[in-house]
């Protein structure tokens, strides 16, 4: 479901659905390039990443059951072409432990609300060998 507001873009992703993939598409098809996402909701199969500096690799983690997305938070840029998200969030789960990380998954167990702030313009990525990371450039 989306409800546009100006430059506003407001999200209900449903169960079932994966958040990710949905919100690269809803950027895809509205031709949002570059600008800010926000988002609460549920999910109950997400994985996280950490991006361990000293090795340039990325060390990701599956979490499985009832988990509140409190909150995600990331933007949107475009690499080669296509649109790129870089989505960090962080979970919750029934004893309040929280997890964190960059989102390269979730599935939503209820409901997922976001809002896409778009920005007009375009901002691409270029990886970094240095870094190791597809960095932004300016």
């Amino acid at each position: 479901m989306l409800k546009i507001i100006g430059n506003k873009y407001i999200i209900r992703i449903d169960k079932g659905e994966e958040i990710v993939e949905t919100l690269k598409k809803i950027c895809k098809n509205n031709k949002i390039k570059l600008g800010s996402i926000s988002g609460i909701g549920a999910a109950n199969k997400i994985v996280l990443g950490l991006f361990e500096t000293g090795t340039k690799k990325y060390h990701s983690q599956e979490f499985n059951g009832d988990f509140e997305i409190v909150p995600l938070a990331g933007n949107i840029s475009t690499m080669n072409g296509e649109t790129y998200l870089h989505l960090h969030a962080n979970i919750a789960d029934l004893k309040h432990d929280s997890f964190g990380g960059h989102l390269t998954s979730a599935i939503v167990s209820a409901t997922f609300e976001a809002i896409i702030d778009s920005i007009d313009g375009e901002v691409d990525r270029k990886f970094s060998d240095e870094i190791g990371l597809n960095l932004l450039e300016m």
